[in-house]
């Protein structure tokens, strides 16, 4: 039965442009999409091999810093020569266990602590874009290689950058291909690190087929440098330019954030229910915290008033849904018990609109965004510059990344006419 299948993929890779291979000495590596979204998984199977031969499998791949970042792992080939990545565990090498998407995630940096580092890909016109190398190797010979491209941005997707002066937000519009149709939106913004660090998710989301606006709302040029009595009216000011776009459903908009930023986005969800319909809660909190750096006063703003530190975040007017995504080992901050509280308090509350909280063993603060890419278990701040422990393992990290992001593109989709 496996012969068969490899033949078929052989087969397949010969009649159409989604398969690619790379072959040296009749070894050949056969991938289902040479290029693909970043948050797509590829299937890599390699065949041409000596049966039960044993064979170092590796990834490369350029980081925007210029350093190039690596994974290995060993694999014995089957009675047929082959080796299937979605169903063959390593004997060894940088992963564990059976995961077609293994060498991705698991690559690490050429120098440094790989636990206090994260893979940023190159930028094309702006854009991120990971180029991969995959690599199969025998007695210290390259049998077989073949390239993947990793795209943040599907093709017809466009940008469009809104400023103070003109919009009174700064950010990035992501649209997608136009069509007849009306579609969630979502509005996304970052946490304690401030700026626009946010794009390469709107990018992914928009390649899905929803509208994205991300903002920086504090540490960016004509914003406020500290999170420091930032107005949530802001926010609105974004939601209601975004509700205003052409393809855009203003009956379903989505607040998405991560860690600081989810205050914000549960207060937008219950002060302004008829703007902002749900939140997707990445690492959350459930009560107001002051202002980042601490130098004493708040953080938000509503009506020109501050709102009080330490007071929790009500959820009685939230009219849509809910998701709140936490790691159980989460060393930041206690998102693994605000999530649960959110969606008990909107149980209390009887919110009608579905609402649940994800909590991930063995993974930390950093749950939010699309897998598959390395990241380490530590971070420098960008705004205070120290070293922070964010919890959690590379491995329970990514499992986290995983489940959540199918989870958002899930809740979404439930949105969709």
């Amino acid at each position: 039965m496996l012969r068969r299948v490899m033949l078929l993929a052989t087969a397949a890779c010969l009649l159409t442009s989604g398969c690619t291979s790379g072959t040296t000495d009749h070894a050949t590596i056969q991938v289902d999409h040479a290029t693909a979204l970043a948050d797509q998984p590829v299937h890599l199977t390699i065949s041409g091999l000596s049966p039960h031969a044993s064979v170092q499998v590796g990834a490369q791949a350029p980081a925007r810093d210029g350093k190039t970042w690596r994974a290995e792992a060993t694999f014995t080939a089957d009675d047929h020569g082959s080796i299937d990545l979605d169903r063959a565990a390593p004997t060894a090498g940088s992963y564990q266990g059976v995961d077609g998407m293994g060498l991705f995630w698991s690559m690490n940096p050429p120098d440094g602590n790989p636990d206090a580092q994260a893979y940023t890909p190159p930028a094309e016109d702006g854009h991120p874009v990971e180029h991969v190398e995959i690599r199969v190797l025998q007695k210290g010979k390259t049998r077989a290689s073949a390239q993947l491209t990793r795209q943040w941005l599907a093709a017809g997707v466009t940008t469009r950058t809104l400023t103070l002066a003109a919009d009174k937000v700064s950010g990035v519009y992501v649209a997608p291909p136009p069509d007849a149709s009306k579609h969630p939106a979502v509005l996304v913004f970052g946490g304690s690190e401030g700026g626009l660090g946010v794009q390469s998710v709107a990018a992914l989301l928009a390649s899905h087929g929803y509208p994205t606006l991300a903002i920086a709302y504090f540490h960016a040029p004509g914003l406020p440098q500290d999170l420091h009595d930032i107005p949530l009216e802001y926010f609105a000011t974004a939601a209601r330019w975004l509700a205003r776009q052409p393809r855009v459903d203003p009956a379903h908009l989505i607040a998405l954030s991560a860690s600081r930023g989810t205050e914000a986005a549960l207060l937008l969800s219950e002060h302004f229910p008829g703007l902002v319909h749900g939140a997707v809660l990445y690492a959350p909190t459930d009560v107001v915290v002051g202002s980042f750096p601490e130098r004493g006063g708040a953080a938000w703003t509503l009506g020109g008033k501050e709102l009080q530190r330490d007071a929790r975040i009500p959820v009685d007017h939230v009219s849509g849904p809910v998701l709140a995504i936490a790691g159980a080992d989460d060393q930041l901050w206690p998102s693994m018990t605000a999530a649960p509280r959110i969606a008990q308090e909107l149980d209390d509350a009887h919110n009608r609109f579905p609402h649940r909280a994800l909590i991930y063993p063995q993974a930390g603060h950093g749950v939010s965004g699309a897998p598959y890419l390395p990241i380490g278990t530590k971070e420098v701040h960008p705004v205070t510059r120290t070293l922070i422990s964010l919890g959690g393992t590379r491995v329970g990290n990514e499992a986290a990344l995983r489940k959540g992001w199918t989870a958002v593109l899930a809740l979404l989709e439930s949105l969709t006419p």
